[in-house]
Parts: C-alpha cells; sequence; structure tokens
C-alpha cells in the first residue's frame, strides 16, 4: 500500500536540523520532520518557581511551551493573545513536552534553575508534538553541554535521550509518522514518547469515532518503537555534527 506522499506503512519522513536558530537561548535548533518544521530553544534562569521555595523541593525545574505561529497551517491561526487564553489543545502539549523532557532529566542536579523550552511550530503537516519533544531533547542538551563547559554543573543532569513519533491506523493499516491528511482522516491516532533505553514515557491512543484491536495496538507500538530507534540515530547523528562543527 503506497500512502499519500509515498511512503512504505512503517517509513518516517525524513529529518533535518539547524542548530542555533536563536542565539540568545542556552541551546535551539530548527527541526523538520518532512513539511512540519519546530524551533525549538532551551532558555535557563537562575531561580526557581516560587512553589518550589514554599513547599521547599529541591534541585530545579523544566517547563515547556508550545504555539503555532499564524502562517504555520493553511488558514492563518489566531495568535493566542489575541483570544487571552491558551486553548485545551496548546496547553495539552505543553504539558506532554514538559512530561517528556522531566521523565529524563534528574532535576536535583539542575541546582536552584528553570529550563524553559520553547517549541513554536513553523509549518504544521502532523506531528508538531512528536517534532517538538525530539526537538526539544536537543535544545535541552544543548544548554546543559553549556552549563558543564563552564563549570556550572558538576553533573549532567540528563538520564536518558528522548525522543516521540506518531502512529496510527488509516485506511484499516497501521502507520508511522503521520502526515496531515492521514492524521485527519485516520480511524486511529496514536503518540508514542520513549527513552533510548527502550522504556516509554507516555502512550496516548485514541480511536476517532471508531475502535481498534488489541492486534492493531501491538503493530502500532511495534511501528513506534523501530520509528523512534530511528529518531534517536538522527539525534545522535546531529550531536556529533554539531560536535565536529
Amino acid at each position: 500500500m503506497k500512502r499519500i506522499d509515498g511512503r512504505r506503512p512503517n517509513q518516517l519522513r525524513p529529518y533535518e536540523i539547524k542548530w542555533n536558530i536563536a542565539p540568545n537561548a542556552s541551546g535551539s535548533v530548527l527541526i523538520k520532520c518532512g513539511k512540519t518544521q519546530v524551533i525549538c530553544t532551551a532558555t535557563i534562569e537562575n531561580h526557581v518557581p516560587r512553589w518550589m521555595d514554599a513547599q521547599n523541593v529541591d534541585g530545579g525545574w523544566l517547563t515547556a511551551e508550545y504555539s503555532m505561529m499564524p502562517a504555520s497551517t493553511l488558514s492563518r491561526k489566531q495568535r493566542e493573545i489575541a483570544k487571552g487564553r491558551i486553548d485545551g489543545r496548546g496547553q495539552e502539549i505543553q504539558r506532554l513536552i514538559g512530561r517528556s523532557l522531566r521523565a529524563v532529566t534528574d532535576l536535583s542536579s539542575l541546582g536552584r534553575r528553570t529550563v524553559w523550552l520553547d517549541c513554536d511550530v513553523l509549518a504544521a503537516d502532523g506531528g508538531t508534538r512528536t517534532t517538538a519533544i525530539t526537538g526539544a531533547y536537543l535544545a535541552l542538551k544543548q544548554a546543559v553541554h553549556h552549563l558543564m563547559e563552564k563549570g556550572e554543573l558538576a553533573k549532567n543532569p540528563l538520564k536518558y535521550a528522548v525522543a516521540a513519533t506518531s502512529v496510527g491506523v488509516w485506511a484499516d493499516i497501521p502507520i508511522l509518522d503521520l502526515c496531515y491528511e492521514e492524521d485527519r482522516d485516520a480511524s486511529v491516532d496514536m503518540n508514542v514518547v520513549m527513552t533510548h533505553k527502550g522504556e516509554f514515557v507516555e502512550i496516548g491512543a485514541t480511536g476517532e469515532e471508531a475502535t481498534f484491536s488489541a492486534e492493531h495496538l501491538k503493530e502500532m507500538l511495534e511501528l513506534a518503537q523501530a520509528g523512534i530507534r530511528k529518531a534517536f540515530h538522527f539525534q545522535k547523528k546531529a550531536w556529533k555534527a554539531l560536535d565536529e562543527a
């Protein structure tokens, strides 16, 4: 079966990366997954949220924000500031990004710091949240590397690499890394976040006015695991290229 863009069911879209897209950030990348493009930046502040001081919580904090630029979709997307609030989808995604990166970070090793991960979508063609997680890890890794180079961290707080991908059931076939049209028409949509050790951070599967079998769930998980392993290979290759630049 050929998909809308000609890929095989188990084929990822190609990844690309551009480092240092935001010179004032501690770490930044422009990550592309097919036609989807996301700017991911890591900014470090030398204080923690007030609730941590109030509750005597040790260590640091990591949080994320996510937004879609007005021209990221075919019709202009209204800025959230014009609506006066973050929409439910945006809140859900930025919480997912934050959870995913906190899961692989030893917050006690950060010291009294807050890391802000900002993920801004330049072009949306499906998989924006999973692309954001994969890119945010690289931005965070770069920011941590800079702190360690300056001697401001005694220990690397990153315990594992983390990456994510989407899978789904489209035309009754489990497929990997859905583009927009596939995501729109899929009967099942699923996002998977995983560490390089093969452990899951989050699995979210939803039937779109449909149900799905245990067999389809098994097939989707296997597709996701194979796809995320390729995402880790991309991350390692991207980091090596930065290190050698």
